[in-house]
């Protein structure tokens, strides 16, 4: 996790991957991105705590668990 600003605490939001220091979960800032708000947006109106790193941070966590997922592929027919 980029230099720790992610997080995973089981008595923390269901142990859900937050940004650390806040019980702001990791899908919430994604969420957010996907529904088309910027990273200054996210800061100014809904998280003012937050910082342009820890967004870096909740896509970089999102980008490196899909690299790092197995999927399985069957072949057709």
């Amino acid at each position: 996790m980029p230099d720790g600003r992610i997080t995973v605490d089981p008595t923390v939001c269901f142990g859900k991957p937050c940004i650390r220091g806040t019980r702001i979960p990791v899908y919430m800032v994604l969420e957010l991105l996907e529904h088309g708000l910027r990273p200054e947006d996210i800061s100014q109106q809904c998280y003012p705590e937050l910082r342009p790193d820890d967004i870096k941070a909740c896509i970089h966590y999102a980008a490196a668990l899909v690299k790092s997922e197995e999927v399985a592929i069957q072949e057709l027919g």
